[in-house]
């Protein structure tokens, strides 16, 4: 879709497009920029740990060290989509009732609740990082690594909160591009930086941690000058930032589900790196990171391309046009299943492809591939629940969404992590690799259950009349 100069009360706005322009077009047109995006956007982590593991000497201790900062990254990531996936689709359904003052609103509480957040973690990180890594599974020969991209990294925490948290704002204003150019030009910026600091300045992990930053800082730059510039559909008044309770309330409402899908898998994470670590050493936490790095791979296409999608299910919703929610849904689901199906047969046929990316260390290759086999087997799945958990989303239904969110992380794979590996090691059979397993029955229960609910309860209540927005 164009992107052209628009403004609230002009009929040809980008945001009304949304409602009127030819759905399948318009769905590739939003959600093919955004799931670009999100694979471009993978690349701020996934580059420094492609980087750091063939850096040469300890490159596995390095990616361990690496590995075990991620949970407290996704943390941060976990926190902008409290506040970025709480309140644009919010505002969108708020622009699809044509109230674009309520909207404003909404983005501007939002910055201000991203200012304080980021403040805060910043603050936190800092005092109890050592302690917090440890936690996470970090060695003494694995914590100088952490550390050292660490300290960094938190310096530029406002720039990657402002930056992951107003990106689906502009997403859900029918500016797919701009928002794909947001993440392009931080992660391009990242790829180009990384071995400047990393390899010519010497620097190591501490060069990954500069680069990032560095980058992320240009992205916020750019966001900052769309929403102030005359393209943006909603724009920053001053008036807006004064915090609402009403208005804080809505977002964090919606938020809490995709905070938990982040925040969540914080959790997974410390539990799956310290069971590495207690089964199989630096060496199995070294070989986690690397899976985690792969699950993204595997993941993000489709969640990009469903949240590309999402601003029509929540325009057309709030506009009461059902008929197009139910065709965005099915267009949704099947690109979902068919990403998810290509990935996950590369990953079964060719894991040495991906191990070596993250990895020079022939050993860690070797080890790495039964693993990879076993843990991604069940993201095949993984299409269907993210079509549903994003629909839910899109349609304000923040209890289902939330709910979802729990069942994947928090009812099945926490505790699966520590059931499995117990009852393999009463069968005589590796902990380690009951570890792995986990991971795909959880994706397969949850999956299974996310998309038995929509079709259940949403689907026949958008075949029969109008359902109020919340």
């Amino acid at each position: 879709m164009a992107e052209k100069q628009s403004s609230a009360s002009s009929s040809g706005s980008a945001d009304q497009r949304l409602g009127t322009a030819p759905l399948l077009p318009l769905i590739f047109s939003l959600a093919l920029p955004t799931a670009l995006a999100q694979l471009v956007n993978m690349l701020y982590n996934i580059v420094d740990r492609i980087y750091v593991g063939h850096i040469p000497g300890n490159s596995s201790l390095a990616l361990a060290g690496l590995g075990v900062t991620y949970p407290i990254i996704v943390l941060i990531t976990a926190f902008s989509n409290l506040v970025g996936m709480g309140g644009a689709p919010r505002a969108s359904v708020a622009m699809g009732r044509g109230d674009y003052k309520t909207a404003e609103k909404i983005l501007g509480n939002c910055i201000t609740l991203l200012v304080v957040l980021s403040i805060a973690l910043s603050v936190v990180f800092t005092i109890y990082g050592e302690p917090i890594l440890l936690a996470f599974g970090a060695s003494e020969n694995t914590l100088p690594y952490a550390m050292a991209y660490l300290r960094i990294y938190l310096l530029g925490t406002i720039f990657v909160q402002f930056t992951l948290g107003m990106t689906p704002f502009i997403t859900n204003q029918g500016f797919a591009k701009t928002s794909m150019a947001t993440t392009c030009i931080g992660a391009i910026s990242n790829i180009i930086l990384d071995p400047v600091f990393i390899y010519g300045l010497n620097m190591g992990v501490q060069g990954a941690a500069v680069a990032t930053i560095l980058s992320q800082a240009l992205s916020m730059i750019w966001v900052l000058c769309f929403f102030l510039g005359k393209r943006s559909v909603l724009r920053i008044r001053k008036e807006n930032l004064i915090p609402d309770k009403a208005i804080l309330a809505l977002v964090l409402s919606l938020g809490v589900s995709p905070f938990l899908m982040s925040a969540t898998e914080c959790l997974i994470q410390l539990s799956f790196n310290t069971g590495a670590a207690k089964y199989g050493g630096d060496s199995a936490v070294a070989i986690m990171s690397i899976l985690f790095s792969v699950a993204q791979i595997a993941n993000l296409p489709i969640q990009g391309f469903c949240q590309g999608a999402q601003p029509l299910i929540g325009y057309n919703f709030g506009a009461r046009k059902l008929d197009r929610v139910r065709k965005t849904f099915l267009v949704m689901l099947s690109v979902s299943m068919g990403v998810t199906t290509l990935v996950v047969a590369a990953v079964e046929i060719a894991p040495q492809l991906f191990l070596g990316l993250f990895s020079s260390e022939a050993e860690i290759v070797a080890m790495g591939i039964a693993p990879l086999r076993i843990y991604l087997l069940g993201y095949f799945f993984m299409g269907a629940q993210n079509a549903c958990q994003q629909t839910f989303l899109g349609l304000g239904e923040a209890k289902l969404s939330m709910f979802i969110a729990l069942l994947r992380k928090i009812i099945l794979l926490l505790p699966l992590s520590f059931i499995i590996p117990g009852i393999f090691g009463m069968l005589g059979i590796s902990q380690l690799l009951g570890l792995y397993v986990a991971e795909p029955v959880s994706d397969c229960i949850s999956a299974s259950t996310c998309t038995i609910l929509f079709f259940v309860i949403e689907w026949k209540k958008l075949k029969s009349s109008p359902k109020a927005a919340n």
